[in-house]
């Protein structure tokens, strides 16, 4: 529940209030009592949110000071040695096992909960059912041990997610609340807690939402917070989870200067960034696997940061261009290196999506080196018309061995689709767009505001 104080001279008081659905609750008094309550039921949900924001206006003008959660978990029992054997094998439920019978011995509940979470997942039937009710139940009891204050006032309002394994906190997603949300949630300060939280010490995956509803989404202070307090064990990072253009424009999303982060996280295994005014400089990944990079507007000097990219392991690479309009003026020259397969021996699934060059691509890839080597390729989102279908169909042999070709939402007719339908066992061509009359010959991609 939000809460206000006000100090001055004699006063000493606090205000706090919170909204569920179409009901207001209010609480107020001398600081160090109990106070009053008083509960105000609405007939809608905009009334209660009305009402809401206008007593948080009036008492905001008498002086009140909202105060912010505070982080108050008390200190946890570590073993540095224990701790140290399941970072050595994260995916190993050994350590985890070892680890929970000393916490246990401690007096800690975190080892008790370890065990039922391991119990509930070798069980099955009304096993199972019975360990789940018994792993909620103790979550609840003592999460405010497992997560503290700050942390658990941030659940609930769809902008905290945790996964829980053995534990510990394995996967989370953090991001601004909701227009309609009067959650007292600070982004940045919530990433900082979690990423401070002894339960996400072997955090695995990590997500970002949109930080910020109500004016320009940036992530650099979100970046800067993952740089600096990352766990090691973090493999899984997506940055840019949103919906657009329901929740924003692609391009309206900065995500700012990512080489800082790069280096600080050689041991990712997935990244996927989504948004646009972005910088990676030089990237050296040696344990990812997959990669996207979806924009409206790719930079330049991104598109030749990823084509030098040392990763000698990706699996899959996938790219989105983007619009001239919004910087995306590439050529085949650019990623010469992945056509050519450079520093790539393991990539068995490319992308090269939401491309203004679709009909120079179509030129160059059937002689790509990287094209045999490849089980899928991804031409989706750009501007293929039915004569770069022709060219692709000219060259049927060289695509033949491919299990998958998707050109869906490109600019083909039915005789483009029909062309290209027998290049592989699995040709996605679904939702094609209009071509229309202009100096750019018709082409546009489909993603690019």
């Amino acid at each position: 529940m939000p809460r206000f104080e006000y100090t001055e001279g004699t006063s000493s008081k606090f205000w706090e209030i919170e909204r569920k659905d179409t009901v207001v609750t209010t609480r107020w008094g001398r600081i160090g009592t109990e106070g009053q309550e008083k509960t105000q039921k609405f007939k809608q949900t905009y009334e209660a949110l009305q009402a809401y924001q206008k007593q948080v206006l009036e008492k905001a003008k008498k002086g009140y000071t909202r105060i912010k959660p505070k982080d108050t978990a008390p200190a946890a029992k570590t073993n540095p040695e224990l701790e140290a054997a399941i970072l050595q094998a994260p995916e190993s439920d050994d350590g985890y096992l070892v680890y929970a019978d000393w916490l246990q011995g401690q007096g800690d509940p975190r080892g008790e909960l370890m065990a039922l979470q391991h119990a509930q997942r070798q069980a099955q039937g009304a096993e199972a059912t019975s360990l789940k009710r018994k792993v909620a139940a103790l979550y609840k009891k003592h999460q405010g041990t497992l997560l503290g204050v700050g942390l658990t006032s941030m659940l609930g309002e769809k902008a905290l997610t945790l996964e829980w394994h053995l534990g510990f906190i394995r996967g989370a997603r953090v991001a601004a609340p909701g227009f309609d949300s009067d959650a007292d949630f600070d982004v940045v300060e919530t990433l900082t807690m979690l990423l401070r939280s002894p339960s996400a010490r072997f955090l695995q995956e990590l997500t970002l939402g949109l930080p910020d509803n109500d004016g320009d989404n940036e992530y650099g202070d979100l970046v800067k917070v993952i740089t600096r307090l990352a766990p090691k064990t973090l493999q899984r990072l997506f940055i840019g989870d949103f919906v657009f253009p329901d929740e924003s424009e692609i391009s309206w999303v900065k995500l700012g200067n990512l080489a800082p982060l790069l280096k600080a996280l050689p041991q990712l295994t997935t990244l996927r960034l989504r948004g646009g005014e972005v910088r990676l400089g030089p990237v050296e990944l040696p344990e990812l696997r997959r990669f996207t990079m979806e924009s409206g507007g790719l930079p330049r000097p991104a598109v030749q940061s990823i084509a030098s990219a040392k990763w000698p392991k990706l699996e899959q690479l996938e790219v989105w261009f983007g619009s001239v309009e919004y910087g995306g003026r590439f050529r085949p020259s650019d990623i010469q290196p992945i056509l050519d397969a450079t520093g790539l021996p393991n990539l068995k699934h490319l992308g090269l999506c939401n491309a203004a060059f679709s009909d120079e691509l179509a030129t160059v890839l059937p002689k790509a080196k990287v094209l045999k080597q490849l089980e899928s390729l991804d031409l989706s989102k750009g501007t293929l018309m039915d004569t770069d279908a022709e060219v692709l169909a000219a060259n049927a042999a060289v695509f033949k061995h491919l299990k998958k070709l998707d050109v869906s939402q490109n600019q083909l007719t039915r005789k483009g689709v029909k062309l290209l339908a027998s290049l592989c066992p699995d040709v996605a061509a679904g939702n094609q767009r209009d071509i229309y009359d202009d100096d750019e010959g018709g082409r546009y991609v489909a993603v690019s505001e």
